[in-house]
């Protein structure tokens, strides 16, 4: 029966309501139980509202004969009965207006029913009047009240059922008893919604998850579509936000305009990987034969470029230059954060899966270590802003995530290494790879690694004998040649260098603390530039394509500049040089047949 109820009937506040404070709320204040019908507690407000009527068609009739000058004599009969119509049809729009403005007021709360009465009494009972019979019914509270979501705000309900008109009863009670807490329908639809968005959530999370896990387990070129289709969706986010905000503009007065912007992505995208390309036939002598047509990827790459900067301007439409020349700015600024920062992470997958796996990872990690740590501990220690373009983050999540993200880093880089499938460098394109079988790396065998001790240098002596497994070197008779591990209370040792030794450490996993140290330093800034444009185009999500989870930019806003630093990692630290046998045997075939000889002459006298 509650779910049944029509909506309630709210009351204007900006009626006076002293008039309902005295016939009403007075005999409350008293003390004394009072039972009100509907009739009397409206007959206040309905003296206040024929009175505001009333001067509001004094003020109109007065306007009109200000206008229209003196009435004739014959008019007299006509006048009165246009007064009448006058304030009928006042009365009605007044009824009119205060009804729309209540409802708006009432669209943010749930609908209680007109023949609910508010009871507020310390018998804890719920009255059910018929007035058909005369006769009051008390039955207890029970969960349908609750079920219902009926807020009562320290009021019982009262339902009454009447055949004539219906009636409001406010019962007064004992002012001790404890207000009844109910939820209201609003927040128990509130608090379902926030467990569904929460279920979604969790569950394209792991749907992602199973899909990027799955590709990494068909192989290199699968992981390579999935990177294309990303980069598309991408930039095609990207570029909708300023399209959508000013598609008034752009809809019949830039002709090409989503053409020319898409003829650069194409462009972008078409030097980039086919520079990759080129790059993995070099490296695998059993596809050099597509050498002779890959040299002239450049040149074409070139007159692509040519072809669209020629259409560009041709576009320019006068009157909207300033216009045009911003969306072009935009169009390159979202080139170089998607294609640009993203030019090497298929390097990345055939320089070993270890490389794109481990950095995502490290974000995912932080992310969640931040968020953790920002609920658990946010604004409780440091309450200084984080970032202004997003309030939501921590101090707390920021350190939280580092601290995480070191350690899930440390363990993770640990485990992959065991496998020949993660560290192992791809050189072909196969729709059905085998096992991966190769030279491991030395970076992913275990081995004795000495920590330099120029680090324990920076620390204060104490603080450092005080780190596990360090061991204080001194030297014998200050001999610096002569050196071994000190004796408390030996005369002739002094200190000389700390030394930590780590047996069974793959070295990887302190290039794993590198890139952890980037994912929770630097990488977060990229989920703050996208915070910034959301800011800035007044975007909750770049796009709905991931339930629960928004956009493909939404979840990958950190993940670019990643992928980037660990390119630059790996070539710096890892494998300094990038020359293979394959290459140079591609480099031998395009030398002239003198430099061949010297090539080869050279060689036989190393």
């Amino acid at each position: 029966r509650l779910r049944s109820f029509p909506t309630v009937l709210h009351f204007p506040t900006n009626i006076s309501i002293g008039c309902i404070a005295h016939n009403t709320l007075s005999s409350l204040i008293s003390g004394a139980p009072t039972l009100l019908t509907l009739d009397q507690y409206l007959e206040p407000l309905k003296s206040t509202v024929v009175f505001k009527m009333n001067k509001l068609g004094l003020g109109i009739r007065r306007r009109n004969r200000k206008n229209g000058g003196a009435a004739s004599p014959n008019s007299n009969t006509s006048t009165a009965q246009t007064a009448e119509l006058t304030e009928t049809n006042l009365e009605e729009a007044y009824k009119r207006h205060q009804f729309q403005r209540n409802k708006k007021k009432s669209q943010a709360e749930e609908s209680i029913p007109e023949n609910i009465m508010l009871l507020k009494n310390n018998s804890g009972r719920e009255f059910d009047t018929d007035t058909r019979g005369n006769d009051m019914h008390s039955t207890t509270i029970d969960a349908k009240a609750t079920n219902a979501g009926i807020a009562t705000d320290g009021y019982q309900v009262l339902e009454t059922e009447g055949v004539g008109s219906d009636h409001h009863t406010i019962i007064e009670g004992d002012s001790s008893l404890e207000p009844r807490q109910t939820m209201s329908n609003g927040a128990v639809k509130k608090d379902e919604s926030k467990l569904k968005k929460i279920f979604i959530r969790l569950f394209f999370g792991f749907l992602m998850v199973f899909i990027f896990l799955s590709l990494s387990y068909l192989g290199h070129i699968y992981l390579c579509g999935l990177i294309f289709f990303t980069e598309v969706m991408l930039f095609r986010e990207l570029v909708k936000v300023r399209y959508n905000t000013f598609f008034h503009i752009i809809e019949e007065t830039i002709p090409l305009f989503r053409t020319t912007q898409w003829l650069w992505f194409w462009t972008s995208i078409f030097y980039t990987y086919s520079d990759f390309v080129v790059e993995v036939i070099k490296g695998n002598t059993s596809l050099h034969y597509l050498l002779s047509y890959a040299r002239f990827h450049t040149g074409f790459a070139f007159l692509l470029y040519s072809g669209t900067f020629v259409l560009t301007i041709s576009t320019i439409q006068p009157g909207y230059i300033r216009f045009q020349l911003n969306q072009l700015c935009w169009t390159i600024l979202v080139l170089c954060l998607t294609v640009g920062q993203l030019k090497f992470i298929m390097h990345n997958v055939f320089n070993g899966l270890f490389w794109f796996t481990l950095p995502i990872m490290l974000v995912v990690s932080n992310d969640s270590f931040a968020w953790l740590a920002g609920i658990t501990c946010g604004r409780k220690f440091i309450r200084r802003e984080f970032i202004s373009i997003s309030p939501n983050k921590t101090w707390e999540g920021f350190i939280g995530g580092w601290i995480g993200t070191m350690i899930f880093g440390w363990h993770l880089a640990r485990f992959m290494a065991k496998y020949t499938w993660m560290i192992c460098p791809e050189t072909t394109f196969s729709l059905l790879p085998g096992p991966l079988e190769c030279e491991a790396n030395p970076v992913f065998l275990p081995a004795t690694n000495i920590f330099p001790s120029q680090i324990f240098e920076l620390v204060p002596h104490g603080l450092a004998q005080m780190i596990p497994g360090v061991v204080d070197m001194c030297m014998v008779g200050g001999n610096s040649t002569d050196l071994t591990a000190c004796i408390s209370g030996e005369e002739f040792h002094s200190h000389h260098h700390f030394e930590l030794v780590i047996k069974d450490l793959y070295p990887v996993q302190i290039h794993a603390l590198g890139l952890s140290l980037f994912a929770s330093f630097v990488a977060p800034f990229g989920g703050f530039l996208a915070s910034a444009i959301k800011r800035a185009y007044g975007l909750k999500d770049f796009a709905s394509f991931i339930p629960g989870h928004g956009g493909m930019m939404d979840r990958m806003d950190c993940q670019l500049l990643m992928s980037l630093c660990t390119w630059v990692h790996y070539n710096t630290f890892v494998k300094m040089t990038t020359v293979s046998v394959p290459k140079m045997i591609y480099m031998y075939k395009l030398m002239q047949d003198g430099e061949q000889e010297d090539f080869l002459r050279r060689v036989s006298e190393l």
